[in-house]
């Protein structure tokens, strides 16, 4: 039984019938599951779900929907469900391993996405099983270091012979064509959807559709679009049929996700099989493959039988010979002794606002040389409301060819104190590099009253007029700084009053409340903020800031007027007749 069925699909191309006999060929043979198209589906459009279908053309895809490369998963799976994942190193067509950067940019790109959308819940088996099928793991492996394919890895012309038709977005910059687009890279992206998912991975300051980790990360962005949820299966297929407009594409796909998700093993870069029937074959890549023709036979010579007369030669004894021995290759991340801090050892910042500088490594081998292409990890550790830009607490970074990676900006929240920012080597349990970080509360060393006149009320209502100061820290405005306002008997001998005006917080009369100045460093108490209370008499509201700003407002508090009291109240005497007038009859 051949160990792998290899051909090539292409929307339209290729018939139920054909993807029928694949997947019965594979049932046959105890393959991973795989998902089983139905019977009449002859153009790759059919229903995926209740009221769910494949998008029409018209809707656009990551790789222009160009033919691909195929093939399916191992027939012999060295993982069945239930089995021991420890599997074995398999080789040639039915190569099952991953290459070790391919493997590092697929794991990389799940954590980086993980951590900047985490409700995206993308697995990197999706990312190998697209990987698989679109570029053989990047034709078995075959990059660089820093994880650039050795040659571009470029789809057919989309110049709707066979194929979409679409014409040159990059001025030939990615696929070195100016009339018509070709699909790029290990993830075969064209380059008008490379244009706005491509990614910096490797830090290396260049989005590289050919480089793996960028590739890799781009498509896990673009496979999380629209706030798709991959543990969801309706918005996984969404996500794959997103790629490439195929129904049998998205069950290929499937099939070597279920595979990876039981287990693989990683196996060096440059030792993968290289596909057959590729979509970037410069012969084949861009034309449907023609049956071969049959080869005439030619009789084969006939050996006389040896006698005495006519003696079996004899032949000389040959010397084995040994199979080249290929060394395995050194992942970036297992050269690393050591993460040395190179800037912002130290980090602080006040309430609210972001971190002068960011924290800074350099990853370095064992003779002190930097390492390139190094995932490290951020992470912040201890209790704080900082955040890295984003809003995560955690974020992967790929050293770029000096060996250094930085942390994006780091924002401090509401809450003073000290915690940790933390960088380790994605995969490795070498010493972590620590930043501490101390948050302070914004501080202003002056505050003005902004306006005049001694606010008044009456017992029993809330003062009317507002009340405003600017806070100012070196002369400069001072926002987001903390207002303490106490209302106190004095300006002299400043205690909190027990009697008088008062604020009110939900159902409770307090004395004393923590305010805070806008963007513009102003605090506006507005009108009906602050009462009178039940005390005549003069009062002061005392405001400070962290760093020294103080400043005193005079309220008065007025009791009520006294009416007029009517004669009644005040016991006058009816009136009585003048003298010499006569009693009324």
């Amino acid at each position: 039984m051949a160990a792998h069925i290899g051909h090539r699909l292409r929307k339209g191309a290729t018939s139920g019938v054909v993807m029928a006999a694949a997947v019965a060929a594979l049932a046959a043979s105890q393959a991973p599951e795989a998902v089983q198209p139905p019977a009449d589906n002859t153009s790759g459009d059919r229903a995926i779900g209740a009221g769910e279908t494949v998008p029409p053309s018209g809707d656009g895809s990551a790789t222009g929907d160009s033919p691909y490369y195929t093939e399916l998963p191992p027939l012999n799976t060295p993982n069945k469900p239930g089995a021991i994942t420890n599997l074995p190193v398999i080789t040639g067509p039915a190569e099952a391993g991953i290459p070790a950067s391919v493997l590092a940019a697929y794991k990389r790109a799940e954590q980086s996405i993980r951590s900047t959308t985490p409700g995206c819940n993308l697995p990197w088996q999706l990312l190998a099983g697209i990987g698989k099928v679109e570029s053989g793991q990047a034709r078995g492996g075959r990059v660089d270091a820093n994880g650039t394919t050795l040659s571009p890895i470029l789809g057919p012309v989309l110049n709707g012979v066979g194929f979409a038709n679409i014409s040159d977005t990059d001025d030939g910059a990615y696929d070195g064509d100016k009339v018509h687009d070709r699909a790029v890279g290990p993830m075969q992206f064209i380059p008008s959807t490379w244009a706005t998912w491509g990614q910096d991975a490797n830090s290396d300051g260049k989005k590289d559709p050919n480089n793996i980790y960028d590739a890799a990360q781009a498509a896990g962005a673009y496979l999380c679009a629209n706030d798709r949820n991959l543990a969801l299966k309706a918005d996984l297929d969404r996500a794959i049929l997103s790629y490439n407009r195929s129904t049998e594409y998205l069950n290929l796909v499937m099939s070597w996700v279920s595979y990876y998700q039981r287990g693989t093993h990683q196996i060096p870069d440059g030792t993968g099989t290289l596909p057959v029937d590729r979509s970037d074959d410069p012969v084949r890549g861009n034309r449907p493959t023609a049956p071969p023709s049959p080869t005439p036979t030619t009789p084969a010579p006939v050996t006389p039988k040896p006698s005495v007369t006519n003696p079996a030669p004899v032949k000389p004894p040959t010397t084995p010979t040994k199979p080249p021995v290929t060394p395995p290759t050194v992942t970036p991340a297992a050269k690393v002794v050591r993460l040395t801090i190179v800037a912002n050892g130290r980090l602080t910042t006040t309430t609210g606002s972001d971190f002068t500088g960011a924290p800074r490594v350099v990853a370095l081998d064992a003779t002190g040389k930097p390492v390139a292409g190094v995932g490290v990890r951020f992470e912040i550790a201890g209790t704080t409301d900082a955040r890295f830009a984003g809003g995560t607490t955690a974020v992967t970074v790929t050293t770029g060819s000096a060996g250094l990676a930085s942390s994006p900006r780091l924002r401090a929240g509401a809450q003073t104190g000290t915690f940790t920012v933390r960088a380790t080597v994605v995969g490795r349990t070498l010493a972590a590099a620590d930043f501490a970080a101390t948050v302070t509360e914004r501080q202003a060393d002056t505050l003005t009253r902004v306006g005049e006149g001694i606010p008044t009320a009456t017992t029993g209502t809330a003062f009317s007029r507002q009340i405003q100061v600017k806070a100012t820290h070196d002369g400069a405005l001072a926002p987001g700084v903390a207002v303490t306002a106490t209302v106190v008997t004095s300006d002299t001998d400043p205690q909190e009053s027990t009697e008088g005006p008062y604020f009110k917080q939900g159902d409770q009369t307090v004395r004393t409340v923590t305010l805070t100045t806008g963007v513009d460093g102003l605090l506006t108490l507005a009108p009906d903020t602050l009462f009178a209370g039940d005390k005549a008499g003069t009062f002061f509201l005392q405001l400070t800031t962290p760093g020294g700003g103080k400043v005193f407002v005079e309220l008065t508090v007025q009791a009520p007027p006294t009416p007029e009291p009517t004669p009644s109240e005040t016991g006058s005497p009816e009136a009585t007749p003048s003298p010499g007038s006569s009693p009324t009859a």
